[in-house]
């Protein structure tokens, strides 16, 4: 999935509907939407997103500036 990917405008999180940011792999985790109004972190697995409430992870505030960091830092590095 790429941050222009029109995809992403459709796709909102199962619990509070809105929308979602992609964050990009980092070696560790792989590529994921976030929703950080909740901060919940839901995977891409083979390239198919994983919105099901119970495949969110609930992620604790140093990791929640971390991924937008990664987020703010992808979107500068795209054309």
């Amino acid at each position: 999935m790429t941050p222009d990917d029109p995809l992403l405008k459709i796709l909102a999180c199962p619990l509070d509907k809105g929308p979602l940011l992609l964050v990009p792999d980092d070696g560790a985790h792989g590529q994921a939407l976030y929703n950080p109004r909740l901060h919940r972190r839901y995977p891409i697995v083979d390239g198919i997103p994983q919105l099901l409430p119970s495949s969110g992870e609930q992620l604790p505030e140093d990791v929640h500036e971390q991924l937008l960091k990664q987020v703010e830092q992808a979107g500068r590095a795209t054309p």
